[in-house]
């Protein structure tokens, strides 16, 4: 019984190391993705507050090195502070959402946002806010953000757009996704720890997520100017849509 235990939980391993190896490789192309592509994967086989136990570590450490990689680190929290503090109101407001009543719905809810997340970059349409209205809005989709973020853990719905709608330039949205991402995460661990599923249970798992999202972040850099990285990206929208619808109808079936 005692050697079965142990083969399953070297088996859990072996899933999360595969998990975040991919979702490190797909950040390290395109520059974003590790939590979008680790909680969909994850959530085939665990409930999303127990799969965000895992992201959650691994998360923070490579949002805070993406953070301070580039110039733009006092610009972003000048233009974004509205957006970053809506979203940590946020998920503090919806902390009981992943844990509660109505966690069921958790995965269905995040099917559906990686279906909306996947079309939304396969359309490639681009939106365009002017800047009078980036503070008032940036703290309004960032209360948005926040709740779906505290259901889900996926913080790309409706952030990403918005920052892509403000006009950053490729390297500057590229930190600026550090930064938000790490403001979130931080704000989400908060939430995790008071409900207990952040404890020493979780410390292998998240080490061995953490290593692998490092070393596939790290092959993803080095093969980034040796691929089309936007075919790569294509592909990428293509499964996580294929992914979303499935977790979604699975959940629920299995709430039915």
């Amino acid at each position: 019984m005692i050697g079965q235990i142990g083969a399953v939980f070297d088996l859990f391993l072996l899933l999360i190391a595969a998990v975040f190896a991919l979702a490190g490789f797909v950040k390290g192309v395109i520059g974003l993705g590790l939590p979008t592509v680790s909680m969909g994967l994850l959530a085939v086989a665990l409930p999303p507050a127990q799969a965000l136990a895992i992201v959650i570590v691994p998360a923070i450490v490579t949002n805070i090195w993406q953070t301070f990689v580039g110039p733009y680190l006092l610009d972003i929290v000048r233009r974004l502070w509205p957006l970053m503090l809506g979203t940590a109101i946020g998920i503090r407001a919806g902390a009981d959402l992943m844990t509660g009543p109505y966690a069921g719905y958790g995965t269905v809810v995040l099917g559906v946002l990686l279906v909306i997340y996947a079309l939304l970059g396969l359309s490639q349409r681009r939106f365009h806010l002017p800047q009078i209205h980036e503070k008032w809005l940036g703290g309004v989709v960032g209360v948005v953000t926040g709740v779906i973020a505290a259901a889900t853990g996926v913080q790309v719905i409706p952030s990403m757009p918005f920052m892509q709608a403000i006009g950053m330039d490729k390297d500057e949205l590229v930190q600026a996704l550090g930064v938000f991402f790490t403001t979130a995460t931080v704000v989400q661990a908060f939430n995790l720890t008071e409900a207990g599923l952040l404890s020493a249970a979780t410390t292998l798992p998240a080490l061995v997520a953490m290593a692998a999202a490092f070393a596939g972040m790290f092959a993803g850099q080095a093969l980034r100017s040796r691929m089309n990285a936007e075919q790569f990206r294509r592909w990428f929208l293509i499964a996580m849509l294929l992914l979303g619808v499935y977790l979604a109808i699975n959940a629920w079936r299995m709430l039915g």
